[in-house]
């Protein structure tokens, strides 16, 4: 029985999937629901056309995820594929198809290609409550900025009151306005009716941040200690980075692959007599944020750091130069601790 590759271009309703031989010839195309039950007779349909070695998927982690946790089931080797880059889309053109014949020869010659990530761990329990926390911290700062604007525009008399206020006694205050409801129609009272009901939800959306970090900081310690011993990292940061990583680190191959991830690795940017490096525009965002934070803090509280600072500022370096060259130590670093953990698939 020859052996046969599949690639899939996955979508929200639908998965259109591909088989090739060994050397590239496309056997087949096929569309399936995106359901369990799709899911099965995909991986029926490439199997009839023989030996099934590798499916190349592309949105493995997002629209894929239910797909691939099936293949990785039948022992099949799933391999996450990029999206293809704007000039060869604009020469081979955009179909479901053609997507996924490029997912299928993408994974066959092992370009942009990358292990997916396991989604049946610890790491992915804290990556769903990671989010959670993310969207209350962000609510609560959208609703700060709109007791401030309404503040703005209030009443003389109101405004005069709250308007110098720090902004966790302005909370307190708003929160304890008891209006009169029957008079909404008046605009102060308007005003101040909105102002209770936007720091009442302040303080809801604060309790929920410290509830959500009543679970991650446990789980966080569980998933890797040692990740919180090290200088400059706490539960938010230690958290990014362990969900970045993922539950199988064991696929960043190097310290300089998991650099990359995180948008700290410097790439050549030379040309003609100019040589110099620039850092990846790439990789996770919040990763690169959690490194800079790190890095901040170093700078402030760890002396090994600030010498470091004095000295490569000697050499003439600019302090967004120093902090670059940090972030990239940093991920060295981290790495190392990553691959030591022993936490795994399962936790």
């Amino acid at each position: 029985m020859s052996e046969v590759t599949g690639g899939v271009d996955t979508h929200q309703d639908t998965h259109t999937a591909a088989v090739i031989d060994g050397v590239g010839r496309v056997l087949g195309t096929e569309q399936f629901p995106a359901t369990p039950a799709g899911y099965t007779a995909l991986l029926t349909w490439m199997r009839s056309f023989g030996q099934l070695t590798r499916v190349g998927v592309e949105g493995a982690g997002v629209y894929g995820a239910g797909l691939t946790r099936l293949l990785q089931a039948e022992r099949i080797d799933v391999i996450e594929i990029d999206r293809p880059d704007r000039k060869t889309r604009r020469f081979q053109g955009k179909s479901d198809p053609i997507d996924a014949i490029a997912a299928a020869k993408a994974a066959l010659a092992g370009d942009r290609t990358g292990t997916p990530k396991q989604r049946e761990g610890q790491v992915e329990a804290l990556r769903c409550l990671r989010i959670a926390r993310r969207s209350a911290i962000d609510q609560r700062a959208d609703t700060q900025r709109q007791i401030k604007a309404l503040i703005v525009t209030a009443p003389d008399h109101l405004r005069s009151q709250l308007r110098r206020l720090p902004t966790s006694k302005l909370i307190a205050t708003c929160a304890a306005l008891q209006p009169d409801h029957a008079q909404a129609g008046d605009p102060a009272t308007a005003t101040m009716i909105a102002l209770a009901r936007l720091a009442r939800r302040h303080h809801q959306l604060t309790a929920e941040i410290y509830n959500l970090d009543e679970l991650l900081q446990p789980l966080v310690a569980a998933i890797n200690p040692a990740l919180l011993s090290v200088h400059g990292v706490g539960p938010d940061t230690a958290g990014q980075l362990l969900v970045t990583a993922g539950d199988n680190h064991d696929r960043l191959g190097s310290e300089a692959a998991f650099a990359m991830l995180c948008g700290v690795a410097p790439t050549p940017a030379s040309s003609g007599k100019t040589h110099r490096h620039r850092l990846n525009r790439g990789g996770d965002h919040q990763a690169n944020a959690a490194r800079y934070k790190i890095a901040l803090v170093r700078l402030r509280w760890d002396p090994r750091t600030r010498a470091y600072m004095q000295r490569r500022t000697q050499d003439g370096l600019s302090k967004k130069e120093i902090i670059r060259c940090l972030k990239r130590y940093i991920a060295r670093e981290l790495y190392q601790i990553n691959t030591k953990s022993d936490h795994g698939p399962n936790g």
